[in-house]
């Protein structure tokens, strides 16, 4: 069951005890049905026990703080249900057993049963109002959106001259991405492939969080600092054990359940949270430091990338463009939170590209979130970003133009927010194909000439390499299967690959300086895309116009290709049994390592536990130690290549 479902669902939750509702909407027998389509086909992504996994919970009262939403009905809930779940197949199950479905939550969230089954007679359905949140003691007016302690960080490092140099540093893991240039590339050599069939674990610590597990650890003098969706865990980097651990208890809606990481400098470790939050925690002891709200939940607005501090700058961007936010760029003061600039996405009206969003309908219109890391040219201030799709995700009638600046890789000036150049790569997307990765960033020969280059990647499977300075395009290269991509999306169905989980995704690719190539790993996984009749707008839910059929995992694969960073040329590819970001068709997962400068057989060296994290970090510390990140209940482990070392 998709994410969205759980939105309606949990208006009921906060309705409870608070609201006459009608008693008797379904039966028993009903609900035991739909107990068991639900154990089936919903609950790998809601839980077993609807308490959340991969999509969010389907009780509490965060949720009821999320979707607590005046005026919804039960039509609106079944609008929801039969258009967006399963993930898998949405619209592919019975309406009796989406109704069973309903009168199960319904069971669980305290409604009872009665003698007569649930209908989806529509306007029964919407006879049946769906009570808003209590505003008596926990309304926008009353909740704070700002936590000031005035206090200090004990330490004062990393520094910015370290983060400056981060390229160079084979010790740590200073950002997201290695260093600001997003290369994602370490010095240290001590994985070799003669040491690779060596590897084994050291450490492991459980995170214990059930849900996807998609952080970047940082790495900074032994230390290693990683996230959850609440959690803020420090860690020895060595040996696993626990420093210190900080738990965010929401405040607000909670849209996306994911989260990517932390910043650090001078002394404070930065996050997000998804309740539109920044968190500033002291990088030595976990103490709060400040925590501000700057992203609106009840705008469709929720965080999901890492941070980027540079100077006295924290640079973020929300995510969201399936629930009709309108994207921005911000950047907001170190010390305490305080915002200082924001560069909008998607333009207001009479700002330049205004003109690209036509809407003949009159229904909502946005998109272009940012959700992955971004990258930063230290030596021109100009910070690259990557956006996202424009929404209603698959509605080319209600979307007819090109939709600026979404699906793009804009530049911007780091410590004013001002526009330098901007490039969309994917004009009019009607496939959910944003644009993911504005990084790496580095300098090479191209036709006897040197030139700063910035790479960009995305769900369309584009690796696209342009002039850093000027936005030149300079070469592309498709990294998986592209097959109908400028079909037009229709009622009936339009078969496409990639699919809206196809292509690349949050793990972005990796330049090597001594080869000269590129890595671009790649999710090869089509998807028929379906278009809706009409848009209907609900509040708090998906907004996509659509909906989307994916292939059989069975089918789908993954693809690593290295590229010739100077020309384009693929010089070699590596395909994989299994998408290199989801788990395995068959249920197995497991970590590739491959040779960098030429074709060889990449060798699995997989562990019990499922990679969905970011990228290993290999540490400085002559221990030959590398950290990786698992999916599953959410753990991470070391791995050495020294066989005596015995922890």
């Amino acid at each position: 069951m998709r994410q969205s479902v759980l939105g309606l669902l949990s208006v009921l939750i906060a309705a409870a005890g608070r609201a006459q509702q009608p008693a008797g909407l379904y039966t028993a027998d009903q609900a035991g049905r739909g107990q068991a389509v639900y154990a089936q086909r919903c609950s790998q992504c809601h839980g077993a026990d609807l308490s959340g996994a991969s999509a969010p919970a389907l009780a509490g009262v965060s949720f009821a703080r999320t979707w607590g939403r005046p005026r919804l009905t039960l039509d609106d809930l079944y609008y929801v249900l039969r258009t967006t779940m399963p993930k898998d197949a949405p619209g592919s199950l019975e309406r009796r057993d989406y109704l069973a479905v309903l009168a199960y939550v319904l069971r669980r969230n305290g409604y009872p049963a009665g003698r007569q089954e649930l209908s989806g007679e529509q306007n029964h359905l919407r006879s049946v109002q769906l009570a808003g949140a209590d505003t008596s003691s926990d309304s926008a007016a009353r909740r704070p959106t700002e936590l000031l302690t005035h206090r200090s960080p004990t330490l004062s490092t990393p520094t910015q001259g370290e983060l400056d140099t981060a390229d160079a540093n084979g010790r740590d893991w200073l950002y997201a991405t290695h260093d600001y240039s997003g290369q994602r590339y370490s010095p240290l050599d001590e994985i070799t492939s003669r040491a690779a069939p060596q590897l084994r674990p050291v450490c492991v610590y459980q995170v214990g969080d059930p849900g996807t597990f998609q952080t970047n650890p940082i790495v900074y003098a032994g230390t290693m600092y990683i996230t959850t969706l609440h959690a803020t865990i420090a860690l020895d980097a060595t040996t696993c054990r626990p420093r210190w651990r900080s738990v965010w208890e929401p405040k607000d809606r909670e849209i996306s359940p994911r989260n990517r990481g932390v910043a650090l400098k001078d002394g404070f470790v930065v996050r997000a949270t998804s309740d539109g939050w920044l968190v500033a925690l002291d990088a030595d002891s976990g103490a709060l430091l400040w925590a501000r709200q700057v992203a609106d939940p009840a705008q469709g607005e929720t965080f999901a990338m890492p941070p980027l501090l540079f100077e006295d700058l924290v640079l973020i961007g929300p995510a969201g463009s399936e629930h009709a936010m309108r994207g921005w760029v911000g950047a907001c003061r170190l010390e305490d939170g305080a915002p200082v600039w924001r560069f909008r996405v998607v333009p207001a009206p009479g700002e330049p590209g205004a003109e690209t969003w036509p809407n003949p309908q009159h229904v909502l219109l946005g998109g272009g979130a940012v959700w992955t890391a971004m990258s930063l040219d230290r030596a021109q201030g100009l910070l690259f970003v990557a956006t996202g799709n424009p929404s209603p995700d698959f509605s080319a009638a209600a979307r007819p133009g090109t939709s600026l600046h979404t699906n793009s890789i804009v530049a911007l000036d780091a410590r004013s927010g001002l526009l330098r150049w901007t490039q969309q790569l994917v004009p009019s997307d009607y496939h959910d194909w944003d644009l993911t990765h504005a990084s790496p960033l580095f300098g090479t020969m191209v036709a006897n000439r040197s030139r700063d280059l910035v790479a960009t990647v995305g769900k369309d499977g584009m690796l696209r390499v342009l002039d850093r300075r000027t936005g030149e395009r300079v070469y592309e290269v498709p990294v998986t299967t592209r097959e109908n991509t400028d079909a037009p999306v229709t009622t009936r169905g339009v078969h496409a690959c990639p699919g809206a989980s196809g292509g690349v995704q949050w793990k972005g690719p990796a330049y090597n300086p001594l080869t000269n190539l590129l890595y671009v790993n790649a999710v090869d996984w089509c998807a028929t895309f379906v278009a809706d009749d009409t848009v209907r707008y609900i509040p708090g839910q998906m907004y996509i116009g659509g909906r989307v059929v994916w292939d059989s995992l069975a089918t789908a694969h993954g693809w690593l290709t290295a590229v010739d960073a100077s020309s384009g040329t693929v010089r070699w590819r590596y395909r994989s049994p299994a998408p290199l970001q989801h788990r395995r068709p068959d249920g197995r997962r497991g970590c590739h390592l491959c040779g960098a400068r030429e074709t060889v057989r990449c060798r699995d060296v997989g562990s019990a536990v499922g990679h969905l994290g970011g990228p290993e970090r290999r540490l400085g510390d002559g221990s030959g130690v590398r950290a990786s990140l698992k999916g599953g209940a959410g753990s991470t482990d070391s791995r050495s290549t020294q066989m005596g070392s015995g922890r």
